[in-house]
């Protein structure tokens, strides 16, 4: 493992150097922004009103793709990101700053308005572009995981939802009999033609609003594939839960664009009946997705998507009584999407809370245990100090456990997501007796050695768990807030 103290203060040195290349001039901030799945890490730097995003990546393969579809695209008048700089290592580069603004953002904030309406319009007719006109160009050599979603990459999609989402809800079904109608399946939807450029992971978080424009990130995963499954991806997103008005309207107005592109030899009808069966793919991709993410990594934002994504599968299946055609896989869908399941995973907003109130706090070894309170003497109490202390090096010392910088460092760095899963798994067992008994009160404790930094954060990830797994009323306090080492006191005064 590389230490932090290489990793963070190179890679920003690095960007910064890039920086100060291309715009002649040094940057004055560098900001770490927050990242999802991807190993890729990318930085605001900013002098003045130039602004640029940094982006680090050790996977050269995957940036060299990136780089190959960026100018494919701008080649052909698609708006993504300009790359201005790369690294001769072809690891770090410079690319334009797009705001903050994605097409998901606006859908949650504005809701199912006209205006966010023709964004969607947009997109898709964009996304055409994508796939039939710069598709034809597209050396799918250039791609550097999967060349084409063909009927091994479905089959993955299928069996990644069986075992990270459907296996976890323990319900019955004839495995043998369902693996063999999953391939049944994967092989017919291989075969499904047209096959054209595949953007794989076609969804609004990934479709940027800058300057009333659409433009595309996050594509260096495209592929060759059917058409119809980027559009599924995009309309049947789980939290925008777009209405089946807007659905029909929009796969119609992507069809419509394909005639202003001159589109040769695309049967409608047939592409419509291919466009149904990737949109229960998609659909089963997301959940097992979720599942991984939520159910076995125990991440909040996941876990919350679980029930917008079973509701929609339950929309689907109530829309598409033959689809899909195999019994045993038909039965279990229609068992995953039940009520009961939903309300598993979604919390009403008048569904009532549960007594129970969990105390979570931060503290400091050096300051001393926090003592315990409440009519159950206490609760737990997990000792963060044999985790990598970000406190030790210079870019994280006057940070805290709240900074996206010290996130970064505890997630990618240290052990600590392998140390919160067995917190979450241990506080679980006692929330689950608690409510189920009535009882009112739960604490728990990190403590680190100056409560700033490792100890603060799992707090904040424990909180936000309990929050979204079960409803509950949590509060947060950092003991040693008032305590903690914000700038050098040894400094001389300027």
């Amino acid at each position: 493992m590389i230490t932090h103290n290489k990793s963070t203060v190179q890679i920003t040195a690095i960007l910064e150097k890039l920086f100060e290349e291309h715009f002649d001039k040094k940057p004055e901030t560098t900001e770490a922004l927050a990242v999802s799945g991807s190993d890729r890490r990318y930085y605001r730097l900013t002098s003045g009103k130039t602004v640029a995003i940094g982006t680090y990546n050790t996977n050269v393969a995957e940036n060299n793709t990136y780089f190959y579809f960026t100018e494919l695209f701008r080649k052909h008048q698609i708006n993504v990101p300009e790359v201005y700089k790369t690294s001769k290592d072809r690891r770090a580069y410079l690319q334009q700053d797009l705001g903050k603004t994605s097409l998901f953002d606006l859908v949650i904030k504005d809701g199912y308005t006209e205006p966010v309406r023709k964004l969607y319009h947009k997109a898709l007719a964009q996304l055409a572009k994508v796939q039939w006109i710069a598709g034809r160009e597209t050396d799918y050599k250039q791609c550097f995981a999967s060349r084409q979603f063909d009927e091994k990459a479905i089959m993955a999609d299928l069996l990644y939802f069986k075992y990270y989402f459907a296996d976890l809800q323990n319900i019955p079904y004839d495995r043998s009999l369902l693996i063999s109608e999953m391939e049944l399946l994967s092989k017919d939807l291989g075969r499904v033609q047209p096959q054209t450029f595949m953007y794989r992971d076609f969804q609004s978080r990934n479709i940027m609003v800058h300057d009333g424009k659409i433009y595309f990130i996050d594509f260096q995963g495209g592929m060759q594939g059917p058409p119809q499954y980027d559009i599924a991806s995009l309309l049947w997103q789980a939290r925008a839960q777009l209405p089946g008005a807007w659905k029909e309207d929009l796969l119609n107005g992507y069809i419509s664009s394909l005639n202003d592109l001159h589109v040769a030899r695309m049967d409608e009808i047939h592409f419509r009946r291919g466009y149904v069966q990737f949109v229960l793919v998609r659909l089963l991709q997301v959940l097992g997705s979720y599942g991984f993410r939520g159910l076995l990594q125990h991440k909040a934002h996941f876990i919350t998507s679980i029930g917008p994504a079973l509701k929609n599968l339950q929309t689907f299946l109530s829309d598409h009584p033959q689809v899909p055609a195999y019994p045993e896989l038909r039965s279990l869908l229609d068992k995953l999407s039940s009520k009961d399941m939903q309300d598993r995973y979604t919390t009403a907003p008048n569904q009532e809370k549960a007594k129970l109130e969990v105390q979570v706090c931060s503290f400091s070894y050096k300051a001393g245990m926090p003592k315990a309170t409440g009519p159950h003497g206490g609760g737990y109490v997990f000792d963060c100090r044999g985790l990598l202390n970000p406190g030790r090096y210079a870019a994280y010392k006057y940070l805290t456990g709240n900074d996206e910088m010290v996130r970064q460092f505890l997630e990618r760095e240290t052990r600590m997501p392998d140390f919160l899963n067995y917190v979450y798994s241990l506080v679980s067992i006692n929330v689950d007796d608690y409510i189920a008994r009535g009882f009112e009160q739960l604490s728990v404790s990190f403590g680190c050695t100056g409560g700033q930094h490792r100890s603060v954060y799992a707090a904040n990830q424990l909180a936000a768990y309990l929050k979204t797994r079960y409803n509950l009323e949590v509060t947060v306090t950092h003991l040693n807030e008032k305590k903690w080492v914000m700038h050098d006191d040894t400094a001389e005064p300027s």
